[in-house]
């Protein structure tokens, strides 16, 4: 585990490189709480992590999606690590790999004792993608906690993707009595970083 120079126009998070997993087995002890970042694979999940960390390049973006096959774990404020997943669902790998993948995502999901959230990015400009609408009642079905993270809602017409996320919005929390927390998100203007730590740091024990 290294400490990573800080670049970024916000406050930087104390924040460490802990390692990079083929499969949940391998991963280091599970001594704090966990918050897994989840999402297809051109979530921008990359982009929302450096920016909720005040990195730069913590997390490796790439215009080709699927570049995450790895779990990527980080600790963040010497309380909690922060857990990259693989994005799952690119079209460009084959069947065989994605099922690969979806299943390293679903085994550290359902057992990993120390995951205290799942965060599930989802793209606030387009409709509610079937294999979004699968993650989240998978992670209900079985009880697992999850917040909803709707990115890039600074693309695209205002108007449009205000509208579509309430619509999106609206559909799944029909299906809860309660619906999860959720956070509105934008990597390039930083907008619902202070909120997600401010949830991180209530979750987690003092």
């Amino acid at each position: 585990m290294f400490p990573l120079p800080h670049i970024g126009p916000v406050d930087h998070l104390d924040i460490s490189f802990i390692g990079s997993f083929p499969k949940v087995s391998a991963a280091p002890p599970p001594n704090l709480p966990e918050f897994a970042f989840i999402g297809r694979s051109n979530v921008g999940k990359s982009s929302l992590i450096n920016m909720v960390t005040g990195r730069k390049a913590l997390a490796k973006t790439s215009s080709t999606p699927g570049k995450t096959q790895l779990i990527n774990f980080f600790e963040a404020e010497k309380k909690w690590n922060l857990v990259d997943l693989p994005g799952y669902g690119y079209a460009k790998l084959s069947k065989k790999h994605r099922s690969s993948l979806l299943t390293m995502i679903r085994t550290y999901l359902a057992n990993r004792e120390s995951l205290y959230c799942a965060m599930v990015l989802m793209d606030a400009k387009v409709p509610l993608q079937a294999i979004d609408h699968e993650m989240i009642r998978w992670l209900a079905e079985r009880g697992i906690p999850q917040a909803w993270v709707f990115t890039k809602v600074d693309k695209g017409r205002a108007n449009e993707t205000n509208k579509m996320l309430e619509t999106n919005l609206k559909t799944l929390s029909a299906e809860w009595e309660e619906p999860p927390p959720y956070f509105k998100t934008s990597s390039t203007k930083n907008l619902g970083r202070d909120e997600m730590l401010d949830f991180i740091r209530k979750s987690i024990p003092a």
